[in-house]
């Protein structure tokens, strides 16, 4: 699981440093460089839009990855993910230890790390971090709390974590009761950069789940002094930090200068002066920025645009203007059917809808062939080592079929069927084009009337974890290189007991014992061939319910400017910008 197929491998471009001085014209005070060891340089303001703008950047709050993206270089985890490689690898810890057992992980952190500044503090000045933030922060990960969409890392994984989850739920002081300050059973400090973890039974994906967005450490100090309003009021350890925020159309970052981290050369990390990042919806226009030198990076460019991008980039031409990078991605894009719903509640309605969505016109004459394969197998994208999505059946084109369904769900030629509606947010044309060409073929095959409603992200996020819609599109973007993260949505343990309640992250609020004894069996493997083997079968058995509808498994398109170095692509678009440098030669 943990490594990438050979396919992503061949699909990344070795990008050759071209010749010649840039022609992007860039303020002279953001581009004033110094030098540094092995021929890198100091200083700069990479700039860079997001079509969404961001939802929440609090740890325990982040569900999309526009958060994701700037929380991640704000907070740090245990571990992290090298942006290359997409591995697991220490971040605050120095080195770590497993008993033979595999339940007892002992941590030594780094102790040199220290907190951003931040008014939180008595002085004003980031303190050291100690085993005791971890600890902080872990106890209340596993709290009952409306913010906390990550109760899930530690539950039935941490000895103790279900008990503390189920007393801080009927008792809301508990948290800062004597009784809760001790903290779970699982949880232990051992000296100030000592802390161990004990679990309750082996978990293949432990180390992964200490990688992810909810389990970056924060202070104390800052959650009692800004609760909610640690939505931008970050205090984290990271290389970058909060210097200003403009609400719905700019964040910037500054450089932390008391980062711990250094490169390959002794270099003081991060490079960068600061991360200006935006917040403008038209693609169109942000591709115009784009070429004009404004922003340093595009990812997602306009379907409309891919051929004259291909020629621009084409490093074989000495006058190119800019790097692609393009390669296929741990993303998929679906439309999600609240299976618990007054519509999509009947099996029978689902398959029909997923038989009469032809995926390969959407991907050759609506996306231009900007995606990576049309969506035939399941919910995992073809990107992982031993891990054949082929074996996998899902949904073809097939008219027949559709109707035949849909007829047997009560609705023989589409007559009765009541009118849905497909939810969307606002991010380019590109969506908004699918979901018109869905309506159409849902219209012309099954005679089933589609309402299109376009929203904001905010809107739409609320909406899915709420279960406050019928039909939703949505993408899953890895935020850890595995199957497993695309299946962990599914199991049914994750549903709320009150349906009315918040789902996160099972929003199609699936359920299906059997699924759940598959996945259950592969966390408990002891090697990935068996592991794998258990997560193909939950896999299948998800397909068989036609919880969704599969449409395609992206591929990136990522531009940046001829200037930029050390930023490699990868299929999970995870971003670390700590080594992130200007190249004044160019």
């Amino acid at each position: 699981m943990r490594k990438l197929t050979a396919i992503i491998l061949s699909f990344l471009f070795l990008f050759l440093l071209g010749c010649g001085n840039s022609n992007n014209e860039r303020d002279d005070a953001q581009m004033v460089l110094t030098p540094a060891k092995g021929g890198k340089f100091y200083g700069g303001v990479f700039k860079v839009n997001e079509a969404e703008y961001i939802k929440n950047l609090f740890p325990l709050s982040i569900i999309d990855i526009y958060s994701y993206r700037v929380a991640s270089q704000i907070y740090e985890g245990l571990f992290k993910f090298e942006q290359k490689t997409l591995q697991v690898v220490p971040s605050l810890v120095k080195s770590y230890a497993k008993s033979d057992d595999q339940l007892v992980y002992t941590f030594k952190l780094k102790d040199n790390v220290y907190f951003h500044d931040d008014k939180c503090f008595d002085d004003g000045k980031g303190r050291k971090l100690t085993a005791q933030d971890v600890f902080y922060s872990f106890n209340l990960i596993t709290t009952y709390n409306k913010n906390n969409q990550y109760s899930h890392l530690f539950s039935g994984i941490v000895k103790g974590a279900d008990k503390y989850y189920e007393a801080t739920k009927h008792d809301p002081s508990f948290f800062n009761s004597p009784e809760g300050l001790a903290g779970i059973e699982g949880f232990k400090v051992l000296d100030e950069f000592t802390f161990e973890i004990t679990l309750v039974k082996p978990n293949s994906m432990f180390l992964y789940n200490l990688a992810r967005p909810g389990a970056f450490i924060f202070p104390k100090e800052a959650y009692e002094k800004y609760g909610e309003d640690m939505r931008t009021k970050c205090v984290g350890t990271g290389p970058y930090q909060i210097a200003s925020v403009d609400e719905d159309i700019s964040i910037i970052l500054s450089r932390n200068d008391n980062y711990h981290g250094k490169d390959e050369h002794g270099n003081q990390l991060p490079f960068l002066k600061a991360i200006d990042i935006s917040f403008v919806k038209d693609k169109k226009i942000e591709f115009l920025k784009f070429k004009k030198g404004e922003l340093d990076m595009m990812y997602r460019v306009p379907t409309e645009d891919i051929i004259n991008i291909l020629a621009e980039s084409d490093e074989t031409n000495q006058n190119f203007k800019y790097h692609l990078q393009r390669t296929p991605e741990m993303s998929t894009q679906f439309l999600a059917m609240n299976n618990m719903g007054k519509v999509f509640n009947d099996v029978n309605i689902r398959k029909a809808f997923n038989f009469a969505v032809d995926r390969q016109r959407i991907l050759e004459l609506i996306l231009n062939g900007e995606g990576y394969m049309e969506g035939y197998y399941g919910i995992t994208p073809p990107v992982f080592d031993n891990y054949k999505i082929d074996d996998i059946k899902g949904y073809r084109h097939n008219i027949d079929s559709a109707k035949y369904y849909l007829s047997k769900a009560g609705y023989p030629e589409g007559k009765g069927f009541p009118k849905v509606t497909l939810d969307l947010n606002t991010e380019g044309e590109q969506y908004s084009n699918v979901a018109l060409e869905v309506k159409k073929q849902l219209k012309d095959k099954l005679n089933v009337d589609i309402e299109l409603k376009i929203s904001p992200f905010a809107q739409i996020a609320e909406k899915s974890i709420m279960g406050r819609y019928d039909f939703l599109r949505l993408a899953w973007i890895a935020d850890y290189p595995s199957p497993e993260n695309y299946l962990w949505a599914y199991y049914s343990k994750n549903l709320p007991k009150n349906p009315n309640d918040k789902s996160w992250p099972n929003l199609i609020r699936y359920k299906n014992p059997r699924f759940d004894v598959e996945y259950e069996k592969a966390l408990l493997s002891n090697n990935e061939k068996t592991a794998l083997q258990h997560f193909k079968n939950a896999e299948q058995i998800l397909m068989a319910d036609a919880p969704f509808i599969v449409l395609w498994y992206d591929e990136g398109y990522r531009l940046i400017q001829r200037h930029i170095r050390d930023f490699p692509n990868n299929p999970m678009q995870y971003r670390d910008f700590s080594t992130v440098y200007f190249d004044k030669t160019h």
